[in-house]
């Protein structure tokens, strides 16, 4: 299965309640978005239960854009 950019997108702007215009594959979460800790760890358990895999605590400082989190989801996707 294929992730794709639309897909992380909408997951973000319905986890995160952004505007979906203000994203792109390398709006960074913390610097563009603002996101907290407690919004990032909103973030993971969203993609665990849709794709079923977190972004575990020590990999969450490297993923920083959307690009990041498609390609971790990707490479940790069984």
């Amino acid at each position: 299965m294929n992730i794709t950019y639309e897909e992380i997108r909408d997951l973000i702007v319905d986890t995160l309640s952004c505007d979906e215009d203000k994203l792109t594959l390398d709006t960074n979460l913390f610097t563009d978005l603002e996101i907290d800790s407690l919004e990032a760890v909103e973030l993971s358990l969203a993609l665990e239960e849709k794709y079923g895999v977190g972004i575990a605590d020590e990999d969450m400082p490297n993923v920083k854009t959307v690009r990041d989190v498609m390609e971790y989801v990707a490479s940790h996707k069984q």
